[in-house]
C-alpha cells in the first residue's frame, strides 16, 4: 500500500519537524548565564561554555529564606544578589553533577549552571529546577502560582535537602502554596522514575557531608531514613521528586574528595540522571 507508506512518512516528518522547532525556540529563549557569590564559595571560574546553548543546563531555584533559615544573622542581605539559603553547595555541587551528565549521557550539556529566579517568569525555558534546603525556604504565594503553572506545563521540579520533623512541616506548608490539593507520596520501587535509566530499587539515606558519621541529620527529631516522595500530575507523571532526609547536592558537591563515600556519590548521580532523563521523557 505505497500510498499509505507515504502519508506515514508525511506525518512522522512533519512531527519530527515540529519538535524541532519547539526545542529550537527553548535554546533560543534561555536567558544569558550569570552568577552569584555563595554561602560557601565566594569567588569561582566561569567556565569557558557558560553562554553556550544547550540541551540542559543545571537550573538552581533562587528563593527568599524562611523563618526557621540557618543562615540567619550571618547573611541577612538580598537574596537575589547570593549569599543566601538558595546557594547552599552552590556552584560546586551544580557544576560536579553537569559533569557526570556530560559522561554519562548524550545530552548536549553546559558545565555552567543557571540560577532561576521564579519572580523573573526565567523557569519555562528549563525542563528541570532544582531547590535545596527547602526546609527552610521561604516560598511566596507567587512564587508557588509561578512554580504551580510551570509544573502544570510539563515541568519537573527536584526538592532536597530537608530533614526533621520542623524543616519537613515547613515544606508541606510550602506545597500548598503550588498544590493545595494534590498530596505528597512515597514513589514506588516500580515508578518508571527509578529505572529510566539505571534501575534504583536499593536506594539508601544519602547523608550530607557534615553528617557522615551519624549517618542523618536530626537523627532524634524526625531525621533517620529515606524518604523518595512526589507530587503527581493527573496522569500519572511525577512533577516533583522530594529527597527526605537526604542531600543529593551534598552528595555532588563532594563526589570528586576521597573522604566521601564512593557509594553514596553514585547513588545521588544516578538518581539525578534518572530524574533528567524522565523529565526530559514524559
Amino acid at each position: 500500500m505505497p500510498g499509505k507508506t507515504v502519508r506515514i512518512s508525511l506525518r512522522s516528518g512533519i512531527s519530527i519537524a515540529a519538535g524541532a522547532l519547539v526545542f529550537l525556540g527553548c535554546l533560543y529563549a534561555q536567558k544569558p548565564f550569570r552568577q552569584y557569590p555563595g554561602v560557601e564559595y565566594y569567588r569561582f571560574v566561569t567556565p569557558p561554555d557558560a553562554q553556550e546553548k544547550t540541551e540542559f543546563q543545571f537550573a538552581r531555584l533562587m528563593f527568599p529564606p524562611g523563618w526557621n533559615d540557618g543562615y540567619r544573622g550571618r547573611f541577612d542581605g538580598d537574596w537575589r544578589l547570593g549569599m543566601s539559603l538558595w546557594t547552599q553547595d552552590y556552584p560546586r555541587a551544580d557544576r560536579h553533577f553537569s559533569e557526570a551528565v556530560r559522561r554519562l549521557t548524550r545530552i548536549h550539556t553546559r558545565s555552567a549552571e543557571q540560577p532561576v529566579n521564579l519572580d523573573e517568569d526565567e523557569e519555562f525555558d528549563q525542563p528541570w529546577l532544582y531547590a535545596v534546603q527547602v526546609g527552610e525556604w521561604g516560598l511566596t504565594p507567587k512564587q508557588g502560582k509561578e512554580l504551580r503553572e510551570y509544573l502544570l506545563r510539563g515541568g519537573f521540579f527536584v526538592a532536597d535537602d530537608f530533614h526533621g520533623y520542623t524543616e519537613r512541616q515547613v515544606f508541606v506548608d510550602s506545597m500548598k502554596l503550588v498544590f493545595p490539593d494534590r498530596p505528597i507520596v512515597e514513589i514506588p520501587n516500580d515508578d518508571p522514575i527509578f529505572h529510566t535509566v539505571y534501575d534504583l530499587n536499593d536506594r539508601f539515606q544519602v547523608p550530607g557531608q557534615a553528617h557522615l558519621w551519624q549517618g542523618c541529620k536530626y537523627c532524634g527529631s524526625g531525621g533517620r531514613g529515606a524518604h523518595w516522595m512526589g507530587i503527581y500530575d493527573d496522569k500519572g507523571r511525577v512533577m516533583i521528586a522530594i529527597s527526605y532526609n537526604s542531600d543529593l547536592g551534598d552528595a555532588w558537591e563532594w563526589a570528586d574528595d576521597p573522604q566521601y563515600p564512593e557509594k553514596t556519590a553514585s547513588l545521588a548521580i544516578r538518581i539525578g540522571i534518572n530524574y533528567i532523563i524522565y523529565s526530559m521523557t514524559h
